[in-house]
């Protein structure tokens, strides 16, 4: 294995040796107010500090969630200049005091919602959550209060995003937010070029969607399942109930070639909204005599949920709930429409604890348990990263892979 490491960083042109320890000039996409353009630039980047990772970036991808958090919709969370980007897979360049369970030369998936191994909600076999590490769209430091990124021309702080900050060739990044992809005895088969592109989507998409259907709906063979929303996470959704064996997969979606893709992640049956007279979860209902065993919606729309809620069985019926919600409103369902039976739970990263689950997902899909090719849908050199996004804001990828 250490062979096959030595022989990726030649081929990468590189070398830790040189840049341990020192501040590394590498380019980064800068956004320097809400929804402006990424200007790519040069940027420095610090070594890392106590249980620290600073990570060469191979791949990176456009997830939704970067859209969002680019156009500062909620104005809580801006924090400019900023470098976007959660979804990657990397290479170990150096680590900081105190980090163990990587080195030089591993590669790595950074994972939004981190993982301590330490804390009550770790220790915890109900949940993937984090006390120091969780999810967390304000943080925008790293836990000294600093950044580890800053412009070149006058040293100003740059911030950082998800814990993560991928949009740029070097990143620093907790070590809890880093999953070690070469730690696992045997190792996974991940690091030839073609599997380090495909494992880029476990950082958000493919463990979200697949994750929610395997961990936290935990669907049967045999089950009906609908899916509100068809962008990466609803598809991904499709997949992981297709590979757990789901009789039927209803799509929704306004958009009607996300049902072209759909088909071969197992979808069954599609219904755009706009094409139906009456409201979706009657027209499930009817299709399924009485409402589907699961319900996903991944659209983070508050009338969506509720049509994904009501079309899931009384008696047993269960919707996850995936869609980002900006809007300050409140559920749209009334208490007493719990009483027949039908449950609701929300998902983050699709249950999985990222660190000690995540090598293990990634064989499965290496052994083509989860089709993950069928989710990259373009390419580009990193320095057409706003060219990316306008295919994403177009409906035209599911996911676009950014090459560094």
């Amino acid at each position: 294995m250490q062979d096959h490491i030595t022989d990726t960083m030649s081929k990468l042109n590189f070398n830790p040796s040189q840049t341990s320890g020192k501040t590394i000039t590498c380019k980064a996409a800068v956004v320097y107010g809400p929804g402006q353009p990424f200007v790519v630039e040069q940027v420095q980047v610090d070594p890392p500090q106590k249980m620290e990772v600073r990570v060469k970036i191979l791949y990176t991808s456009i997830c939704h969630s970067d859209f969002d958090a680019w156009q500062g919709y909620n104005e809580a969370q801006r924090a400019y200049p900023r470098i976007f980007g959660h979804e990657a897979c990397g290479i170990v360049e150096s680590v900081g005091e105190g980090v163990t369970d990587m080195r030089e030369g591993d590669h790595v998936v950074p994972i939004f919602n981190g993982e301590c191994g330490e804390c009550t909600y770790c220790r915890c076999l109900e949940t993937n959550m984090c006390e120091r590490f969780g999810v967390d769209p304000m943080k925008k430091v790293m836990f000294d209060g600093k950044t580890r990124f800053s412009t070149v021309k006058d040293s100003k702080p740059i911030f950082h995003f998800l814990n993560t900050s991928t949009f740029t060739e070097y990143t620093v990044i907790e070590s809890a937010c880093l999953v070690n992809l070469d730690s696992h005895h045997p190792p996974p088969p991940s690091t030839s070029s073609l599997n380090l592109k495909k494992l880029t989507l476990l950082s958000c998409c493919v463990s979200t969607g697949v994750g929610a259907a395997w961990n936290t709906a935990n669907v049967q063979p045999g089950s009906t399942v609908a899916v509100f929303g068809l962008g990466s996470v609803g598809l991904a959704v499709a997949e992981g109930a297709r590979a757990r064996g789901a009789s039927r997969i209803i799509g929704v979606d306004i958009n009607p070639n996300k049902f072209i893709k759909g088909r071969s992640m197992g979808i069954t049956d599609f219904i755009n909204p706009i094409d139906v007279e009456k409201p979706v979860h009657e027209k499930i209902r009817e299709m399924t005599e009485g409402g589907v065993d699961y319900s996903f919606e991944c659209a983070g729309n508050l009338d969506v949920l509720r049509d994904a809620f009501l079309s899931a069985h009384e008696g047993w019926g269960l919707t996850v709930i995936l869609g980002i919600h900006p809007t300050p409103n409140m559920l749209p369902i009334h208490p007493m429409e719990l009483f027949v039976g039908r449950r609701i739970v929300g998902s983050v990263f699709g249950g999985f604890k990222g660190k000690t689950q995540l090598p293990q997902f990634a064989k499965e899909c290496m052994n083509g348990v989860v089709n993950l090719e069928e989710f990259i849908t373009h390419e580009l050199p990193f320095d057409q990263i706003n060219q990316a996004f306008e295919l994403l804001v177009t409906g035209k990828s599911l996911r676009c892979l950014l090459h560094l």
